[in-house]
């Protein structure tokens, strides 16, 4: 259903839940628990991708919907321990990319989207709204006119418009997903993973509870930044060899 393996300091989350990757509880929940492990075992950056057809279909309504108690999955749960993660996320999108589906590439920082695949919040159609965030990270990301047409009208878009919107950040030919989405996660990789890390929370603060918020949360972060070994690899490689030459342990 959900595997991990990992390509140096990448961890690799491959949705594999034939024949859509439609999502239910027990998806979620592996989803979430492969990120975790991927971060235990020394990732510094997460790619998520499909190894199926489709990056993911949608969900299924009847697993995620109200059971016979009444009682249905925590939406705002599942998104807290997502952008928990200290590391980037970047999620590797094809095929359909649909309802929960295009919420979980959403909840990841940077979105890379093969050319042909179809993209949208389509809940909509089915009398919902959709379920695991996407109305909030929409506005976050287009803002809320935009935000409100793609939740509203249950399109589906194609990649290139959703670069344009500022939704996706990068589209590439189908045949060049697997290696520029690995790219992009190698890159994050090899970059200072404290700094990374304090970037993905300010930047959710900044988004949650607005400007003056994430100034004072930069405040109480820059020590621990300042502390890092990689600070001190970057100040020196800068002076020795130049910006930009600095190998970092992540650490």
């Amino acid at each position: 259903m959900i595997r991990l393996e990992h390509d140096g300091a990448v961890g690799v989350v491959t949705l594999s839940h034939p024949p859509h990757n439609l999502i239910g509880d027990e998806f979620i929940e592996r989803y979430c628990t492969a990120q975790d492990d991927a971060v235990a075992a020394g990732a510094r950056a997460i790619l998520v991708r499909s190894d199926l057809r489709h990056f993911c279909a949608g969900a299924d309504v009847k697993a995620l919907g109200p059971g016979d108690d009444g009682a249905a999955s925590d939406p705002a749960a599942v998104l807290d321990r997502l952008e928990s993660i200290p590391v980037p996320t970047v999620a590797a999108i094809h095929g359909a990319v649909l309802g929960g589906g295009f919420e979980l590439a959403l909840a990841c920082d940077m979105i890379v989207a093969a050319e042909s695949a179809q993209v949208g919040a389509v809940e909509v159609t089915l009398g919902l709204v959709p379920l695991l965030g996407a109305i909030q990270r929409l506005v976050a990301r287009a803002g809320p006119a935009r935000a409100r047409e793609i939740t509203m009208l249950g399109r589906r878009y194609r990649p290139a418009e959703l670069e344009r919107l500022g939704v996706v950040n990068l589209v590439v030919p189908d045949d060049e997903l697997e290696e520029a989405s690995m790219s992009l996660a190698r890159q994050l990789a090899a970059g200072p993973t404290v700094a990374l890390g304090v970037i993905k929370r300010v930047v959710n603060i900044a988004v949650n509870n607005g400007t003056k918020a994430a100034d004072e949360a930069l405040s109480g972060e820059l020590a621990t930044m300042w502390a890092s070994n990689d600070v001190r690899r970057g100040t020196k490689a800068m002076f020795t060899d130049g910006p930009g030459t600095a190998v970092f342990e992540g650490n």
